[in-house]
């Protein structure tokens, strides 16, 4: 059995207002680190098992995120439903949200109000963009964009923003937590799915991804290759890696930068594995301690 998983966020109390992808990939983090989570959702229209839109494009993802989670139903426009949502506040550690600024703040829940009414209320605000172009309208791909991470016309295979600011908003709970231990008092923190992006691309920014960088297909043992029935990713970037690769590859036995990098040694590891099926460099990777995974 695996090891149980820390729970820093037991005995804490997380209400969501947070729909689409982001907001509740968060809260099931949260969940995952022992808090008590609760998400409050408009009634869903008839024939609709939830308001959130993610749960028409996809019930079963949707009922994944929730999974563990107490999910409440209340219109906040009304006095009813504006009652039920203070009653979660008042018993709540944190409050995640993902509306633009306008709409928190003709809900009341701006932090200034939460502040004075709940002061050791936490807001862990998810928007698009971070400051006054919060109002801003956009979506995983549009912050991508911005952020020089989508190439070409095909579309990313993963929503990077949205689960890189997920790990970020789950982050911001504990950071507004452990200040609170510090102060007495919640914290508000805005979280920007377009940082999420920007943060993801430093390694492009640094120069490590570019096609002449370590990890961009700059050294020969960092690389995917065509191999004799498939493909094989390959991270023997480590000198002693790099150097068992070479070995294989019928090279000198070398970790050197300067001569993975070279084009001949390109050239050797790349004619060397078009040689080789999937299974054969499964067993050399057994056999020889070579990081690489096979791909069809």
């Amino acid at each position: 059995m695996p090891p149980a998983l820390p729970q820093p966020l037991r005995n804490t109390r997380i209400l969501s207002l947070a729909l689409n992808l982001p907001g509740p990939a968060a809260l099931m983090r949260c969940a995952r680190m022992g808090a008590e989570c609760s998400k409050l959702e408009s009634p869903p229209a008839p024939g609709q098992c939830s308001a959130d839109p993610m749960a028409s494009h996809d019930p079963a993802v949707h009922a994944t995120l929730h999974a563990g989670v107490r999910l409440l139903y209340a219109d906040l426009k009304t006095p009813a439903g504006q009652a039920s949502l203070h009653a979660e506040l008042a018993r709540s550690d944190a409050l995640l949200t993902s509306f633009r600024p306008s709409a928190l703040a003709r809900l009341g829940l701006d932090q200034d109000t939460l502040q004075a009414r709940y002061p050791r209320l936490s807001l862990i605000r998810i928007v698009g963009t971070a400051g006054e172009r919060a109002e801003e309208p956009g979506h995983d791909l549009t912050y991508l964009a911005k952020a020089g991470l989508v190439t070409g016309d095909e579309m990313p295979p993963t929503l990077y923003a949205d689960m890189g600011g997920a790990l970020m908003a789950s982050e911001a709970v504990l950071q507004a937590l452990l200040e609170r231990a510090h102060t007495g008092a919640g914290a508000c923190i805005e979280v920007a799915l377009a940082d999420a992006a920007a943060w993801l691309a430093l390694p492009r920014d640094w120069g490590l991804t570019t096609p002449e960088g370590p990890v961009g297909g700059g050294h020969a043992g960092y690389r995917v290759y065509p191999c004799a029935d498939g493909r094989v990713a390959v991270a023997a970037l480590e000198p002693h890696f790099a150097a068992r690769l070479c070995a294989a590859a019928g090279l000198p036995a070398t970790g050197d930068a300067l001569r993975l990098h070279a084009p001949a040694t390109h050239q050797a590891i790349a004619g060397f594995l078009r040689t080789q099926t999937r299974a054969q460099l499964d067993a050399l990777a057994q056999a020889q301690d070579i990081p690489l995974h096979t791909l069809a």
